[in-house]
């Protein structure tokens, strides 16, 4: 399968049944169990991040691109403490309801600013690039090229997030495979610690904060960098 293909079948999931799962889960309505947990996990990520940030005092004015902002779960937050976001999604419709809890929230639509694109069709120099669990829908082979093209666009620091692959992780992926259900993605790629690090390394970066958020279904590494 192609990077190409993977690209295609992500697109076609968030434009379809991803989406409707994919917003009630980052929404705050009724969701079941499993749902309930990877929203937890996944907004422990979020405010880990916002909690980096703010502690840096230099919010205020930041320019910050956001690639793969889904529902705007962080976009949004970053837009009310002031700094200058640039948010997108290879999802028409994940932008179009990010744009609404924009507006619903902010009661502007000036800041964040979203667009529907893929991560290789970014462009532009923003102080810092935020990636979260995007790299999950990205092959060992194409994420080097990923995230040296997000390392492009930071002039100062990169923030992402992956789904770690150890024999834990990957024995429960492998029973998670086993029951597909109508809404899953039809793939989920997990990444080396090791072998972020050495990309993100090659790239010229050097880890200043790391952390591991973890539930029962959700599990994602998170990675700060600064040159």
């Amino acid at each position: 399968m192609t990077a190409l293909d993977d690209k295609t079948i992500v697109r076609e999931y968030f434009n379809a049944t991803g989406f409707d799962r994919w917003r009630r889960i980052y929404g705050d309505g009724e969701v079941n169990k499993v749902q309930l947990d990877i929203r937890t996990g996944h907004q422990q990520t979020v405010d880990t991040v916002l909690e980096w940030l703010q502690a840096d005092g230099n919010l205020e004015g930041l320019t910050i691109c956001d690639a793969g902002c889904g529902v705007g779960s962080l976009s949004i937050p970053l837009a009310q403490l002031g700094a200058k976001v640039s948010a997108s999604d290879i999802s028409e419709k994940m932008v179009g309801e990010a744009k609404e809890r924009a507006i619903a929230t902010l009661e502007q639509s000036e800041n964040p600013v979203f667009t529907v694109q893929d991560l290789e069709a970014l462009s532009g120099k923003y102080h810092t690039v935020v990636c979260l669990d995007v790299l999950i829908h990205y092959p060992q082979d194409k994420a080097a090229d990923m995230i040296a093209h997000l390392s492009s666009l930071a002039e100062s620091r990169l923030l992402l997030s992956f789904a770690p692959k150890t024999l834990a992780y990957s024995l429960l992926k492998k029973i998670g495979d086993f029951f597909p259900g109508p809404s899953k993605a039809t793939r989920a790629y997990l990444h080396r610690e090791a072998d972020v690090v050495k990309i993100l390394t090659d790239n010229g970066w050097t880890v200043q904060r790391n952390t591991l958020t973890k539930t029962r279904f959700y599990f994602s590494r998170l990675l700060e960098v600064t040159r």
